[in-house]
């Protein structure tokens, strides 16, 4: 059983974690296109300003990715928010495993292939394509199409979804072309092998937490069945649904399929193998489970093709979805929660549909379910299914009423709440939208201020990476990079910088240090699992990153 040992800097408080997803620190970022900058939030402001706050990492390695140009996500987070360590995430384990060949000696990846060369079938490969590196990376893809190239597959069809929330709004073709490129040297190995079908990420396929089926069954109509629209190639396509609605960015595109003569060349049939190669879990459950669960009613899949399907990573460990793939996930133990659960902490997590498999499933280590159901308790809020910036205020109403009921009831010593706006607004691109997300924001934090003054609850506040904090693309000396009519063009991405951490103690007894972490350099999000143990009375385990809290 895991237990933690009592240490006497602290009184057992109870401690609220508030996680302003996609809100990074403001002051790393020009005016222009700052969202955060922009909007009224006076509450906020004086939180960062007036309380103890320093900044924290949130990107790079001190979230587990391969270096510091990678950004970080809510996964990676939220994974290291509620383990307190720092492991090898997706994109560094997938490409370790390509590099050391790791992958391609594999059982499954030599069962795809081996099934293809016996049955003379067809192999598939269906991602996010692009080089956001958050959820695929289009150099694994490429690599992989190469190996099998080698090991003599004669058939490959690749169904592509459109990033432009990773990456530049509108950059499909500049992913597209030098890829065709890349394609034509393959067919010259006399391999037949073509793009049979895609679509922007946002309305095809990539849905997630079961927020809307219908995305999933769009691609699946798409990918498998080949149903749709058909284009002679993905480039016609793309160019003729932009000149259709000049206003849509990448990641809602309308689904294609790639065709001749009004038949798609790159349905999905019996003996066929596939390959789903975005490393992500969140987004790649669903449609894993379409292709892989026999007992399957979310939708009429019309056709179920017997075939081979592998994830790149196993998406769900608890759930074993997909059963079969290609780079094992990290194994994270002895998390934060794990801790409370065995020791008998009531803890208490909420979040809208969007956020909720943040802070349950990614904070207690890629597990579904609960520890101990008796002192855990999970709260979904139902997510609206439209457009978040025609709603930015999302459900952070619904979510701060749930959560003070809880606050009020005095069950529970750890509380974390997600709110998403800062991310998913900031993910449309919308500059408008974004500062009235960060409003509605502000005054959630209010609420949550005045109730913990009147209960005497600590409180924390930060963030799990950038988002809001650049809404324009910006050139080298921070100026925005104008469109043909003079507008900044919008980011969809997340940012590099730093977010902030804050603590709120009302009765004012409690400061953070951030020298405390000397040893491993600027703090990031892995030091406040031991942050909170040690508010709540506690000493962190050893191979924790170490507390923030200031000693007294």
């Amino acid at each position: 059983m895991l237990k933690l040992e009592r240490n006497d800097q602290t009184n057992q408080e109870t401690v609220l974690i508030v996680v302003l997803d996609g809100v990074g620190s403001a002051k790393f970022s020009a005016d222009q296109g700052n969202a955060i900058r922009a909007a009224k939030i006076p509450n906020l402001n004086y939180l960062w300003n007036e309380e103890p706050t320093i900044e924290i990492l949130a990107h790079g390695v001190a979230v587990g990715m391969p270096s510091d140009d990678d950004m970080g996500n809510s996964e990676v987070g939220h994974n290291v928010l509620g383990c307190g360590r720092i492991y090898d995430q997706g994109a560094k384990l997938v490409s370790k495993s390509i590099e050391t060949g790791e992958m391609f000696a594999g059982d499954t990846w030599n069962k795809l292939i081996q099934n293809c060369i016996t049955n003379k079938s067809t192999l598939h490969f269906l991602g996010l394509f692009s080089d956001g590196n958050v959820h695929a990376h289009i150099d694994h893809l490429q690599k992989m199409i190469e190996m099998a190239t080698e090991a003599k597959v004669a058939k490959i069809r690749i169904h592509i979804l459109l990033d432009g929330r990773d990456v530049p709004e509108k950059s499909a073709l500049d992913y597209l072309i030098p890829f065709e490129e890349f394609l034509t040297k393959i067919r010259n190995q006399n391999v037949d092998i073509e793009i049979a079908s895609g679509g922007g990420r946002m309305t095809i396929t990539m849905d997630r937490y079961e927020a809307d089926w219908s995305m999933v069954e769009r691609g699946w109509k798409t990918h498998v069945l080949g149903e749709g629209r058909i284009f002679p190639n993905a480039k016609q396509a793309i160019e003729t649904l932009r000149t259709e609605d000049p206003g849509v960015i990448d990641q809602y595109l309308p689904a294609f399929v790639v065709g001749a003569n009004g038949k798609p060349n790159g349905t999905v049939e019996d003996h066929d193998s596939v390959i789903f190669f975005n490393f992500r879990g969140d987004r790649a459950i669903e449609i894993s489970r379409a292709f892989t669960d026999k007992e399957f009613n979310f939708f009429d899949r019309e056709r179920f093709p017997a075939i081979e399907f592998a994830g790149m990573m196993q998406y769900d460990g608890d759930l074993f979805v997909p059963p079969q793939y290609l780079v094992t996930p990290p194994a994270i133990e002895r998390t934060m929660g794990q801790y409370f659960a065995e020791m008998k902490i009531p803890q208490y997590a909420i979040s809208e549909t969007q956020k909720y498999g943040h802070v349950t499933y990614f904070w207690n280590g890629n597990k579904s379910g609960f520890f101990d159901k008796d002192f855990e308790t999970f709260l979904e809020i139902k997510s609206d299914n439209i457009p978040f910036d025609q709603a930015p205020r999302m459900k952070c109403e619904e979510i701060t009423d749930t959560l003070i009921k809880a606050l009020e009831s005095g069950k529970f010593k750890f509380y974390r709440v997600n709110y998403p706006n800062g991310d998913m607004v900031g993910h449309t691109g919308n500059m408008k939208a974004t500062i009235a997300s960060l409003e509605a924001l502000d005054e959630q934090i209010a609420r949550l201020k005045e109730t913990c003054d009147r209960l005497g609850i600590v409180m924390l506040v930060t963030a799990d990476h950038g988002n809001a904090d650049e809404m324009y693309q910006l050139d080298k000396k921070g100026n925005p990079i104008v469109d043909t009519s003079g507008k900044p063009t919008p980011k969809t991405s997340h940012t590099l910088n730093p977010v902030n951490l804050t603590l709120y103690d009302p009765k004012k007894r409690y400061k953070l240090d951030p020298n405390l972490n000397k040893k491993f350099g600027m703090p990031g999000l892995a030091n406040i699992a031991a942050t909170i143990m040690n508010l709540m009375g506690y000493n962190a385990p050893e191979d924790y990153r170490p507390s923030l809290l200031a000693k007294k």
